[in-house]
């Protein structure tokens, strides 16, 4: 019996723990149930001080209000994310995120010690037993939007463990638990339903879609000629008139005309009749034959330069005999050529070596950068930055002094951004080989390489271009890049001073044969691309005899086939030293106008010498055109013979002193202009800047300016505004402005002289005076006086010099017919081998595709 009361007794104390567990359990549940995110439970947490800790700091706990930012996707110092090993800290005070590595020395500096620790990993999405329905193909340039690209499409799901950590002894408290502090749960949960800071700042990843395809109705729509001539247009069988290509045809709505389209920059397309007939007739309109449907169809404006919607479409296509109702689509319409673009973005092969088996790298140096959208220029810049020694000594091995200096919001310090971008470019950190998990299909790693999102941010704040998601040109991000860098501290050597040299321009009077020589500053050797300069010219002529004759029978060259101009580099330089005419120079000597000979020259040498070839030109259709050429790059460079000399011996300068007379205003032009319109002063302004060339001349002046804040103002001559305004140098922040739109120093300096260094007079002097800036520059270097009085004795201008002998060790390459499109990847030589970096993929190069490059970097020898 005694035996028997026991057992019971013992019986009775296990389901009283057996009810205490399934209470614990349900509370915990019921936690789970208030709270959306998942939490965590430490179990070796056992009361003690752990609460006391925190409760030491509740008086610099803050809750964030509308107007804070809180940065909770990513270390402000590394690229750390909720999605790293270790998670990422939010600071319940400041709202900074924090890898782990960077909390106490933030706890140390603001004595802020409570955070809220996120650590998010991917799950994946089970799959339905049945087979899921086919993914629709887009059939808008858009996404997040119907018909577009989905943006929704996740084959994985987010858990997030959530926790809060006090320091100094790292006491870690479950989150959510009813025992934290009112104001620390409020903390809480406003960090976890805020915006991240960025991305409130990047408005196109907030609203999650963009529309690429968004067309305006064409104001020629509603009233549009139509010419009664009779034509009626078949259902089938259009050929153009003016060849034999029997796609890609457009239909003119005003006349009937069927002519082809544009020509593509991989040569197919059309032979640019339809353009040509619109620049003869000036008839606005024109549709996609083959894209006709009830739904609507593909109408180009020639002169609004757009795709455009016409609302009166069957109306004017019945015109012509059309039924709009009874045709099918036969041909792709603009919006599904560009989006089999962007689906196969690596179909440039040969730049992007696609048909190659390529061995991925990894460790430091080889970690990827993710495209942002069409950030590929910045990653393909800052790649082939970071492999030089000046910007590494920099950036890498002193961000630990970079980092102890940082303000206490580092995201905005540009030195703190860039050392954080070295260190995730170069420590290795982030490019590890994927393990024996990571290879299962079924585990959802996060992706590989780093996201700089927030050096992006802060680099490209303020620009109109760099802060948005458009595609750039890689040259002017370089140049925007030193701007940036310069302004960091006049007084200080920097890692551009790598690129920098100095540069010596000499223009000998003929008339007078004595001489003038300025010299500037320059970072990017620029050297011409001349067709004229192939050396395969036969060749090439074969080729485009061939695929002329292949277009008028209605085919096309098979893309092997392809010859493009061979162009040697060194006679691009060759072309870059030859001697310049420059006529209508107003010669001090003389004191009248003269002809002169200008030669460039190196006056220094620099240790890296980036090369910039002028690939982009302006056709004669007004049109931004690529040349497409190969070039012969060298894998040595040797500039010797280029070195300047400096004034000669027997050598006579030019007077220093100029007085050239100024033009005088040609009244009857004038007038002329005034019985257009005009305000008088806008017709001086016209004749003035155009030296009396006639009034077609004055009359495009007029009307390029008409929206120029001082276009009805008085006449104020350059040289009257220069002599009134101060001798004192610019604003180094504010010439850098001016020069990130693409204005040179010198012109920079003259706006801020002509508006007493009122930097925001200066730009809109600068915007609607760069007619006669740039006449100007055509027509008498600036004199050294003028920039080199502020830059030697701002910044003494010390220029590394040396051998003029090179070595190629890094190239950018740039696919698409405009620096506006396309795809840019870089290649660059790490211990004698040559490496690809594609935005996050990184990999051993085979076949480097050094002719086909767009900027080279070459180190001195």
């Amino acid at each position: 019996m005694e035996e028997f009361v026991k057992r019971r007794v013992k019986e009775k104390e296990r389901m009283k723990e057996k009810d205490r567990v399934k209470e614990k359990d349900r509370v915990k549940e019921k936690d789970r149930v208030r709270c959306k995110h998942k939490p965590t439970y430490l179990n070796d947490i056992q009361g003690g001080n752990m609460y006391g800790t925190l409760t030491a700091h509740l008086k610099r706990i803050k809750v964030p209000s509308t107007g804070d930012k809180v940065f909770k996707d990513e270390c402000a110092y590394s690229f750390d994310t909720p999605e790293s090993e270790t998670g990422l800290y939010i600071c319940m005070n400041t709202f900074l995120g924090l890898g782990k590595l960077y909390v106490e020395e933030h706890f140390k500096k603001t004595g802020n010690g409570v955070f809220l620790h996120i650590k998010r990993r991917r799950k994946t999405i089970q799959k339905a037993s049945e087979d899921p329905p086919p993914l629709k193909k887009p059939t808008r340039l858009a996404i997040g939007v119907e018909g577009g690209f989905d943006a929704n499409q996740k084959s994985f799901e987010f858990v997030e463990d959530i926790s809060v950590l006090a320091l100094p002894d790292w006491n870690v408290l479950p989150y959510p638990d009813p025992q934290l502090p009112e104001i620390v749960n409020l903390s809480a949960i406003a960090i976890i339903e805020a915006e991240d800071a960025l991305k409130m700042e990047e408005a196109a990843l907030a609203t999650g879609s963009w529309e690429g395809d968004k067309r305006i109705i064409s104001k020629h729509a509603e009233n549009l000629l139509q010419l009664d001539n009779g034509k009626k247009i078949p259902p089938t069988g259009w050929k153009c008139e003016m060849c034999e290509l029997t796609t890609n045809l457009w239909l003119n709505l005003t006349d009937g005309a069927i002519l082809c389209g544009r020509r593509f920059f991989d040569g197919s397309g059309g032979n640019n009749h339809a353009v040509d007939y619109y620049n003869i007739t000036k008839y606005p309109l024109a549709v996609k034959l083959g894209t006709i449907t009830a739904d609507g169809a593909d109408v180009y404006s020639y002169d609004e330069d757009d795709m455009v919607e016409d609302p009166y479409l069957a109306k004017h296509l019945a015109h012509f005999g059309i039924n709009i109702a009874s045709l099918q689509k036969t041909e792709k319409t603009m919006v599904e050529l560009e989006i089999d673009l962007n689906q196969k973005i690596g179909e440039w092969d040969v730049i992007q070596e696609s048909g190659s088996q390529l061995t991925p790298l990894y460790g430091p140096g080889c970690t990827g950068m993710r495209n942002l959208g069409n950030s590929c220029y910045m990653n393909s810049v800052m790649q082939v930055i970071f492999t030089i020694p000046d910007f590494q000594e920099k950036y890498f091995d002193c961000r630990d002094a970079i980092f102890a200096g940082a303000p206490v919001n580092p995201t905005s310090d540009f030195n703190v951004q860039m050392a954080k971008l070295a260190h995730g470019l170069l420590s290795g950190e982030y490019s590890k080989p994927p393990n024996e998990t990571e290879i299962d299909e079924e585990y959802m790693p996060p992706p590989k390489g780093i996201r700089p999102q927030m050096f992006k941010t802060l680099v490209g704040r303020g620009h109109p271009e760099f802060s948005s998601k458009r595609q750039q040109d890689a040259e002017e991000y370089f140049l925007h890049l030193i701007n940036f860098i310069e302004r960091q501290g006049p007084h200080l050597p920097k890692a551009t001073d790598c690129f920098k040299y100095k540069v010596e321009e000499k223009v000998k009077c003929v008339a007078s044969g004595k001489v003038r020589y300025t010299y500037r500053t320059d970072y990017v050797f620029a050297v011409p691309v001349h067709l004229d300069a192939a050396i395969n010219k036969d060749e090439f002529s074969a080729y485009e005899a061939k695929k002329a004759l292949l277009e008028a029978q209605g085919q096309k060259i098979s893309p092997e086939a392809l010859v493009r101009p061979r162009i040697p580099l060194t006679s691009c330089i060759e072309a870059f030293a030859a001697v310049e005419t420059v006529d209508d120079f107003f010669s001090a000597a003389l004191q009248s106008k003269s002809i002169v000979h200008k030669t460039t020259r190196f006056a220094s040498f620099p240790n890296y010498l980036m090369v910039h070839l002028n690939k982009f030109i302006i056709g004669n259709d007004w049109v931004p055109k690529k040349l497409d050429v190969s070039m012969d790059i060298p894998d040595e460079l040797d500039l010797t013979g280029l070195q300047g000399t400096g004034l000669l011996p027997g050598e006579e300068e030019l007077p220093t002193e100029s007085t050239e007379p100024e033009i005088r205003i040609d009244d009857s032009l004038v007038s002329q202009l005034l019985d257009m319109g005009f305000p008088l002063e806008a017709c001086q302004k016209g004749v003035y800047y155009t030296q009396n060339n006639g009034l077609e001349a004055a009359t495009n002046w007029v009307m390029e300016h008409m929206s120029d804040p001082d276009f009805d103002s008085p006449l104020e001559l350059l040289s009257n505004k220069q002599s009134n305004s101060t001798d004192s140098c610019p604003d180094e922040n504010s010439l850098a402005i001016i020069m990130s739109m693409g204005f040179s120093r010198n012109q920079a300096i003259k706006a801020m002289k002509a508006t007493d260094n009122n930097v925001e007079r200066a730009v809109d002097w600068v915007l609607s005076h760069t007619a006669e800036l740039d006449a100007e520059m055509n027509s008498e270097p600036e004199p050294l006086s003028t920039s080199q009085s502020c830059d030697e004795r701002q910044e003494g201008h010390i220029y590394s010099d040396g051998s003029g002998k090179y070595k190629l060790v890094a190239f950018i390459s740039h696919m698409g017919t405009s620096t506006l499109v396309g795809h840019y990847v870089c290649h660059i030589l790490k211990d004698d081998r040559w490496v690809i970096y594609n935005d996050e993929k990184v990999a051993l190069s085979e076949h480097p595709p050094k002719d086909l490059g767009y900027l080279y970097f070459y180190k001195r020898m």
